[in-house]
């Protein structure tokens, strides 16, 4: 078997058979339901390879077929079988039909890898690009039996843009490699200190002053920054859907809001003066809670992200929020009177609320950071609220016995993508590091955590970017980490093999090249 075909995360099942499917040209059939999906993983399959069409119900002989099969329990579960004849494709929603084709664009990708396919290039009847040879030679793939399912809900990625910018096209490019990888969430932190990246109409300085920030590695340079349009967050948001990811936008509230107020003084305790932040890490300049106009401005923001964003969840973030304006604003402590409010704790909780509400009303999700949970031992939440832990696990712990969905990311556990690959001074990324081991070796559920497992959604893996400028250094850093967090969010934890993993590596990094993605090289452990 091979250990597993090096498919990366490791399928649940692998049941190899003797001889092979050679196939210099696929036709995928199948119902109109999944003609959809059908047409993006052809072109897919063409990429890696093997020159791939699809229609609905056939209109040729199919050597690739999908039947839909209600006995396939989990939506985003599937069985895939290879025969010496063709390929079979059994699932019982969209989703799943999707990452049997993901699974199979990772057997095409490597088929070289065991029967000694004679193209040149990759070796996959494919040019050295990854596009098809003008003469291919059949792909060769193993008989084989994958039946394969998720352990987790969520299996996400949050890549931070505010810091530094990154054009549609890459986040593009991250999507396809989180798809690539049976992820299924694109967190896509929006807003920050350093920059406002989504275009409201009411209030058009957001990013036309708090979309660009001085750049202190150069002082020639000037500006930096930008923000995306409505055509492409659109884009961006159907290209996700269409590869059976959700994309969950962050609005950061209250704090890291210097963008805001650079833009709309009038929005802060002290009026001012404010900047876009170039440097990095907590400021005292948040959202005055006292001011009635911030709300009116989340009200027009957050009706933009709702037109934006049909996704079921919407960020507010609320993590490192200082008190230190609240306790000295006229505005802020005469509502902590008019409330009823007993210390500065309990405003950020009466705005997490506030805000939580206005997305509850437009039929939303709220998600926020575990400081969401700091001062609501009175006021509470709302019972929607997701509470995502990482400052550790214990907001996750805390949250789950409070009765929340819970998202884990502790930055402890592996899951912050811009710690350093490896503790070296010649390493990017800052703070700490994480090895591959690391990553791998995070749980959702610790063991012995008393986390309530019946509230935890899954796990993500998260990216900011204070330090990343630039998208191929972004790759650097993700990779092969989320490769490891992905295994670890597919796979239930009795499941998960670290040598395992990294004996398949080998074979998936080869696949990473063909995708154009930079990775880390070194050391895993």
């Amino acid at each position: 078997m091979d250990n597993y075909y090096g498919l990366v995360p490791r399928p649940r099942s692998v049941t190899a058979a003797d001889g092979f499917f050679a196939v210099s040209a696929a036709f995928i059939e199948c119902a109109a339901e999944f003609g959809e999906t059908a047409a993006v993983c052809a072109a897919q399959l063409t990429e890696a390879g093997l020159a791939c069409a699809s229609g609905a119900n056939g209109t040729g002989t199919a050597n690739i077929r999908i039947c839909e099969d209600a006995g396939v329990a989990h939506g985003e579960g599937y069985v895939l079988v290879v025969a010496s004849d063709g390929i079979t494709i059994r699932a019982s929603r969209t989703a799943g039909v999707f990452y049997a084709f993901q699974t199979l664009r990772q057997l095409v990708m490597s088929a070289a890898e065991w029967y000694g396919c004679a193209a040149e290039g990759n070796g996959c009847a494919a040019e050295g690009n990854g596009r098809p040879a003008e003469n291919p030679v059949p792909v060769r793939l193993p008989c084989c039996r994958i039946a394969d399912e998720p352990a987790y809900e969520w299996r996400g990625f949050m890549l931070d843009t505010s810091r530094n910018f990154y054009p549609a096209s890459f986040i593009k490019k991250v999507i396809d490699a989180l798809a690539f990888h049976k992820l299924n969430r694109f967190h896509w932190h929006l807003t920050d200190d350093q920059g406002w990246r989504l275009y409201v109409p009411e209030y058009p300085l957001l990013t036309g002053i708090g979309g660009f920030r001085g750049d202190f590695r150069a002082k020639w340079v000037g500006k930096t920054g930008g923000f995306y349009t409505d055509a492409e967050v659109s884009e961006i948001v159907e290209y996700a859907r269409l590869r059976n990811i959700i994309v969950v936008p962050e609005i950061e509230t209250p704090g890291h809001s210097s963008s805001v107020l650079a833009a709309y003084p009038g929005l802060g305790c002290t009026g001012g003066p404010y900047q876009v932040e170039k440097r990095f890490g907590v400021f005292d300049d948040v959202l005055c809670a006292g001011n009635d106009d911030v709300f009116k401005l989340y009200d027009a923001v957050f009706d933009t992200v709702c037109r934006l964003f049909p996704g079921p969840y919407v960020h507010i973030g609320g993590d490192e929020c200082p008190r230190t304006n609240w306790k000295t604003c006229p505005k802020c402590q005469a509502r902590m009177k008019a409330e009823g409010l007993r210390n500065e704790d309990e405003i950020q909780s009466w705005m997490t609320v506030r805000f939580a509400s206005m997305l509850e009303k437009r039929g939303k999700i709220p998600v926020g950071w575990d400081e969401v949970l700091d001062g609501t031992e009175r006021l509470g939440l709302p019972e929607s609220m997701i509470v995502q832990s990482w400052r550790g696990i214990q907001g996750g712990v805390k949250a789950s016995k409070l009765g929340h969905k819970v998202i884990m990311s502790p930055q402890t556990n592996g899951c912050y993508l811009d710690y350093k690959n490896y503790d070296d001074d010649s390493e990017p990324g800052w703070i700490n590091s994480a090895t591959a081991e690391t990553s791998y070796g995070f749980s959702p559920i610790p063991e012995g955590s008393g986390i309530d497992a019946s509230f935890v959604l899954g796990g993500q893996g998260n990216l900011w970017t204070e330090v990343v400028y630039a998208s191929r250094i972004a790759e650097y850093m993700m990779f092969p980490r989320l490769c490891a967090l992905a295994e670890c969010l597919w796979l239930p934890e009795r499941e998960k093999d670290f040598d395992g993993f990294a004996g398949r590596l080998g074979c998936h990094k080869k696949r990473l090249e063909t995708l154009d993605l930079r990775y880390y090289r070194g050391k895993l452990r």
